[in-house]
């Protein structure tokens, strides 16, 4: 009997490969810091969530909608007292995050090398198209994916097109990510594998109310280091004859 071909492997980029909301949450402070003259922390981040979730179609994910949406909230905030020296700020802010080094999390460069000799590694990310190219192309990780997908969205109507795309099965295909909601839960009701690695920051828009019952096609790993073997767990269950692998 001819051997089953070998799951096809999607990560997630920002806070799966890397380190980022780590990034925004220290931009956060500084940007709590400058408008402490005008409200409190609970305000300023309550309406700059607002905004940013508001503005969210128009300038999508990433650190240019992000310090948009921050100037807008300043502006708000402050009746429009706000200086232009403090605008000018937030835009510093925003430029150091773009400048910011990207930093892998432990044991990404090694796992994906691993990996990467018998499966086809993709990587699917949302946000903004030219920082998330910087970001991957710093990260050294190029190479070994064999296509990159950089979208607006995730949900199951994205990566059913990516599936089209790239001729690859749901049932063949296991989604890494930090983000219940963005990274598996679509996977997941596509008929595909879903591994959350959570992350130690969740930025609020990406927060799920509970874990969603997935029996069989979720993994829940505390570092993607473990995902080596739950790669080989799942395949080891088609070897003998099952469809799907018991849940970690």
């Amino acid at each position: 009997m001819p051997c089953s071909p070998p799951l096809v492997l999607g990560f997630d980029a920002d806070d799966t490969l890397w380190h980022n909301e780590n990034i925004f949450e220290k931009t956060h402070e500084r940007y709590r810091a400058l408008l402490a003259q005008y409200h409190d922390a609970a305000t300023v981040d309550r309406t700059l969530l607002a905004t940013e979730l508001r503005n969210l179609e128009l300038y999508g994910y990433g650190v240019k909608g992000f310090t948009l949406s921050s100037i807008e909230t300043a502006i708000q905030l402050t009746a429009g007292r706000i200086r232009a020296e403090e605008i000018q700020q937030i835009i510093e802010l925003g430029r150091e995050m773009l400048a910011h080094p990207v930093e892998l999390l432990d044991g990404v460069a090694a796992t994906l090398e691993a990996l990467a000799v018998r499966h086809r590694l993709l990587l699917v990310t949302k946000g903004d198209l030219r920082d998330q190219e910087r970001k991957l192309a710093k990260s050294r990780l190029a190479s070994l994916f064999s296509a990159v997908e950089i979208v607006s969205e995730k949900n199951t109507d994205t990566y059913a097109a990516i599936f089209r795309r790239h001729h690859l099965e749901a049932g063949r295909f296991l989604m890494v990510g930090n983000s219940l909601k963005s990274d598996i839960l679509p996977v997941v009701a596509l008929g595909g594998y879903g591994a959350h690695v959570p992350y130690e920051l969740t930025w609020a828009a990406e927060r799920v109310d509970a874990t969603p019952e997935a029996e069989h096609r979720l993994y829940r790993l505390r570092s993607l280091r473990e995902l080596p073997e739950v790669v080989g767990r799942i395949e080891a269950q088609w070897g003998s004859g099952s469809a799907s692998a018991p849940t970690a």
